[in-house]
């Protein structure tokens, strides 16, 4: 089934290999069936881990459309949404999200994220990056303030 949203999704991740600009993947924001954003992986042109197509699709959303809940839109991406970029796409709340390659694609060119879906089963301490929770009551104040505080937006 062609769509010419994930054709463009598809072709920004081409191009973006073939410019030498970054990894393969590339993501288009869609509402009321017009494209909002789009983009390409920039993590190793920008030295930023977190430059995911998605990730910054998405940012560029939700500046142009001057909001932080992307409910109503969609997501177009050349290949399953890894873990950061699928928590970025439930918490900016898109309404449905379609892919092109699948997670094992994408490992067998070497984007494998198995490594942190394994990750969220193992206790903290044992994980490869150990983690550590100290300064909770401290922490908890300003989760209190929040908590309280009238005004505030929620999301």
């Amino acid at each position: 089934m062609d769509n010419p949203f994930m054709a463009r999704a598809i072709r920004l991740s081409s191009e973006n290999v073939h410019s030498g600009r970054g990894g393969p993947f590339g993501s288009v924001v869609v509402k009321d069936n017009a494209i909002v954003s789009e983009a390409a992986n920039q993590v190793t042109a920008t030295n930023d881990p977190t430059a995911h197509a998605e990730i910054i699709a998405i940012r560029e959303a939700c500046r142009k459309l001057g909001v932080f809940d992307l409910e109503g839109c969609d997501i177009y991406t050349s290949c399953e949404p890894c873990p950061m970029c699928l928590g970025a796409i439930y918490w900016a709340r898109l309404s449905r999200i379609y892919f092109a390659c699948a997670a094992a694609d994408a490992s067998k060119v070497g984007f494998d994220d198995s490594l942190i879906y394994r990750e969220f089963a193992v206790p903290l301490t044992q994980r490869k990056i150990p983690m550590t929770q100290m300064m909770r009551e401290a922490a908890l104040g300003a989760f209190r303030a929040w908590a309280e505080r009238p005004d505030k937006i929620e999301y």
